[in-house]
């Protein structure tokens, strides 16, 4: 059971705190949470929502080691497609709630439901974020939202 819940939780855990906190502390904060559930399994497989308070144990580990340069690194031109030069600086401008909702449900696909279980939140608050998201980016960008 404790396989099949780390096979299914660890990659969506990942992505949201890398969301949340750039590649580097994301991944450190996943392996610290990972290491947490293997350590408290008795008593994470007895909540209702283990993958949520997981992703809370993996904010508290990225609160302690982030680095104070920002939450995201600036991206390696060479690897990546091209894209907005703005949006990294952008996107480190929005909460944490919002960037992880607007990457979560715009760059990795996830439903609001999904994103939801993850925070432990409403889908009516990842809404929230999201519009507020969307809302500074656009505004980051001078875009008029689409009616």
């Amino acid at each position: 059971m404790f396989e099949k819940f780390v096979a299914k939780t660890e990659p969506r855990l990942r992505a949201g705190l890398v969301a949340a906190y750039g590649p580097e502390v994301g991944q450190e904060a996943t392996a610290d949470a990972m290491a947490y559930c293997w350590e408290h399994w008795e008593r994470l497989r007895a909540m209702t929502n283990p993958a949520g308070y997981l992703f809370r144990v993996g904010q508290t580990s990225a609160r302690r080691s982030r680095n104070r340069q920002g939450h995201l690194p600036a991206p390696d031109t060479q690897e990546l497609p091209h894209f907005e030069p703005g949006l990294v600086p952008a996107l480190g401008k929005l909460t944490e709630s919002q960037r992880v909702c607007v990457l979560a449900v715009h760059a990795f696909g996830w439903t609001q439901v999904e994103v939801g279980e993850l925070l432990d939140v409403d889908p009516s608050t990842v809404r929230t974020h999201l519009a507020r998201g969307l809302r500074k980016l656009q505004l980051a960008f001078e875009v008029e939202p689409h009616v």
